[in-house]
């Protein structure tokens, strides 16, 4: 188990009250002992004028992953952690429904951690992404 701060899904729920996760409908699914997954609709909220998933929907998606994971491995309370480079290679589209996405580490660091994104549509039986991402997370000590 790579997390300090113990959290349910419902406590990281209330914590996404008036943040961009809910303003997009991000939910968290699941927490395993060394990842974390939330989805995300493809809707009026996250597509693109062309009626598909917007790449920078998917990036948010991955950076919120990578983010409050830090924070899960770090404690929620004791750091401060902020995303400081993010890639993403956008490989397939998605119209509608829903994506899923999940994060692992990479490395885990005194003051980086870096993490492995992977999303993909939530209810294919392809199991194709549709977005793999890499985060840098700076952890900083709260002053």
């Amino acid at each position: 188990m790579i997390w300090k701060a113990s959290v349910t899904l419902e406590q990281l729920q209330i914590r996404n009250a008036g943040t961009i996760h809910e303003a997009l409908g991000i939910e968290f699914t699941k927490v395993g002992d060394d990842f974390l997954e939330a989805h995300m609709p493809v809707d009026g909220r996250t597509r693109q004028s062309a009626g598909i998933l917007h790449g920078g929907a998917s990036v948010v998606l991955a950076e919120s992953l990578g983010s409050v994971a830090s924070h899960l491995v770090v404690g929620l309370d004791a750091s401060f952690c902020v995303g400081i480079e993010i890639n993403a290679s956008h490989l397939s589209s998605v119209r509608s429904g829903w994506v899923l996405g999940r994060v692992t580490p990479f490395r885990l660091g005194r003051t980086l951690h870096v993490w492995d994104i992977k999303i993909r549509e939530k209810f294919s039986q392809k199991n194709e992404y549709t977005c793999i991402s890499r985060l840098t997370v700076m952890v900083r000590a709260k002053s």
